[in-house]
């Protein structure tokens, strides 16, 4: 390029022209470094709150996860406990279905009604028997004898009866009566 004052002048304006869009283009500049560094921020924002609700998330998972391992123990225990008593009650049951069986077939629901009414009155059956026909079953060794001499004493009367005279006259006219 040429100095000529045209060309200088060319060169001064554009220069100028240069100069004078530099700050704007430093300004444009400038707002598009604060734009980034806003949607920096905000991306920095929102990657604390994902990081806080994983954090959340992880603590509940853990609690999921003891409870779980609670439940698993239960089971496990309560499983064990099952096959024992399976183990011991098995060879029972099989045993005892066909009399139970029978006994279910055969149970009509006035014998269940009576059972259940049986149960309810058991308290009063266990006091009874307790208060008054034990002490009385207690002392039937010593009755036995008491009741052969009372037999012996009512076959005496009924001997001595049948000695009255006219006492087989008055059985037979008792008897007719009675007959009426």
């Amino acid at each position: 390029m040429e100095l000529t004052p045209r060309g200088l002048f060319d060169l001064a304006r554009t220069t100028v022209e240069t100069a004078v869009s530099v700050p704007g283009r430093v300004l444009d500049l400038l707002g598009a470094a604060e734009a980034v560094v806003r949607r920096a921020d905000e991306l920095v924002s929102r990657t604390e709150r994902v990081l806080d609700e994983t954090e959340s998330l992880v603590g509940r998972a853990k609690a999921v996860t003891a409870a779980a391992e609670g439940v698993t123990t239960d089971v496990g225990r309560t499983a064990r406990v099952s096959g024992e008593l399976l183990d011991t009650y098995a060879p029972l049951a099989r045993k005892a279905h066909p009399l139970a069986e029978r006994f279910v077939d055969d149970l009509s629901p006035q014998e269940v009604d009576a059972a259940v009414q049986l149960v309810d009155q058991l308290p009063v059956l266990t006091k009874h028997l307790i208060e008054d026909v034990l002490p009385i079953l207690a002392t039937l060794d010593r009755v036995g004898p008491d009741i052969h001499q009372l037999l012996e004493v009512t076959d005496d009367v009924r001997q001595a009866i049948l000695g009255i005279p006219g006492f087989a006259f008055m059985r037979r006219r008792g008897e007719a009566k009675e007959g009426d």
